[in-house]
């Protein structure tokens, strides 16, 4: 969102996910056998949290 001319970080932060987060949660959350991580009204910044939290997950299991 534009605010007279600049970007509002806040209001950024607190939109709903991208189209392509919401792709990559989901299937990381199916990948990691936890599908409750995916829902469809999660914030921007906790959709990323979610996804970052998720791939160190799969990596840790991934390295046994």
């Amino acid at each position: 969102m534009q605010v007279q001319g600049k970007y509002d970080a806040r209001v950024f932060l607190a939109e709903q996910m991208t189209r392509a987060q919401g792709l990559r949660l989901k299937r990381l959350s199916e990948e990691a056998f936890q599908p409750t991580q995916y829902d469809r009204g999660l914030s921007f910044t906790e959709a990323a949290r979610r996804i970052q939290a998720l791939e160190a997950e799969i990596e840790l299991a991934n390295s046994f």
